[in-house]
């Protein structure tokens, strides 16, 4: 019961993702409950972090297995997340609600261009960022690319990320074997 409380409490209070959650886990699982001291905190947080996902989830997992199995894993992380699910099917159902509301239209009209502006910026950020590390020509070119892939291939994006993504790590590789080769 003492693991249920402590997860719900943790969904609730926990705004702002994992890192704002972590405190509020180690305060319970450690100062209140003393379930773990705080080096098995310390190491099962490394792990939560090495590991794709939530954090404030795995950790919740983790808890509720070691002092309950894998029940005990499930109404960990259940406890933890329904407060979320419950917040976000209100919030949802509100949205709904006021779609059709004029000042509502009103508001979304204004915050459209200020997405826009900041998009633009964003991409204006990374174009000067390839272009300062790949050069202009280069960077020009896969500009390019990843417009073809993306508006006249109609690839998906996660695609094209996936295919930049091992460019860069060929392309590093190779400046780190040349470096390495220059310097012996």
């Amino acid at each position: 019961m003492q693991l249920a409380v402590a997860m719900f409490r943790t969904g609730i209070l926990g705004y702002g993702g994992g890192p704002s959650v972590i405190p509020l886990i180690r305060h319970d699982a450690v100062s209140r409950y003393h379930w773990l001291n705080d080096d098995e905190f310390g190491e099962t947080l490394a792990i939560a972090n090495a590991l794709p996902g939530p954090i404030a989830t795995k950790m919740a997992a983790y808890l509720g297995y070691k002092l309950r199995g894998i029940r005990g894993a499930v109404l960990s992380v259940l406890a933890h997340i329904l407060p979320s699910c419950a917040a976000m099917i209100i919030l949802l159902s509100a949205v709904n609600i006021l779609a059709g509301s004029k000042v509502v239209a009103g508001m979304i009209a204004g915050v459209s261009p200020v997405i826009a502006v900041m998009l633009g910026m964003m991409a204006y950020e990374f174009a000067h960022k390839a272009y300062k590390g790949l050069g202009r020509w280069l960077a020009a070119g896969f500009i390019l690319l990843a417009l073809v892939l993306l508006e006249v291939l109609h690839l998906h994006p996660a695609i094209v990320i996936v295919l930049f993504l091992g460019y860069g790590t060929v392309h590093y590789r190779l400046l780190a074997r040349n470096k390495k080769g220059e310097s012996i």
